[in-house]
Order: C-alpha cells, then structure tokens, then sequence
C-alpha cells in the first residue's frame, strides 16, 4: 500500500493487517453465506450468490472449479471447497 499522508500510523497499521488478512476474512464471508444460502431463496439467493463471487474472487481457489460453482449453483459444492480452503 502506498504511504498515504492523510492516515495516521495507527491507521495505516490497521490498513495493512486487514490487506494481510483478506483471504482468511473472505472465507468467514464465504462460510457465512453458505448457511444463509441453505436457507435463501428468490432475490435473497441471487444477492448471495453476487456476494459468493466476489469472495470467491478473494481467495486461491481454482477458476474452473470456481466457474462450475458459479455455474451450477451448487451449495453443497461450495460448502466443499469453503472447508478446503479453512
């Protein structure tokens, strides 16, 4: 991160460990929407799975297997590879 003259060091502390810790913070996100997607349905579902595929974006997990995840919709296999990546 660029030194940023309007923050002050305490700030850009708290800056820099949340960049450091955005793949752990984006699969809490994606556990999380896993259990509301369990229970989702309709418009709900949709905002969770725009939610899923920015996480998803987020994390080390393979594109194809994150394409078909997309593609299908499947919340188990979400499920599944929310606990590979944990």
């Amino acid at each position: 991160m660029a030194k940023r003259p309007d923050l002050t060091h305490t700030q850009r502390k708290i800056v820099n460990r949340y960049y450091e810790h955005l793949d752990t913070i984006s699969v809490q996100k994606l556990a999380e929407a896993v259990s509301e997607l369990y229970l989702a349905d309709g418009k709900s579902a949709e905002r969770l799975w725009k939610r899923v595929e920015t996480a998803l974006a987020k994390t080390s997990a393979g594109d194809a297997r994150v394409r078909q995840i997309l593609a299908t919709r499947d919340v188990s296999a979400l499920a599944k590879l929310v606990a590979e990546l944990t």
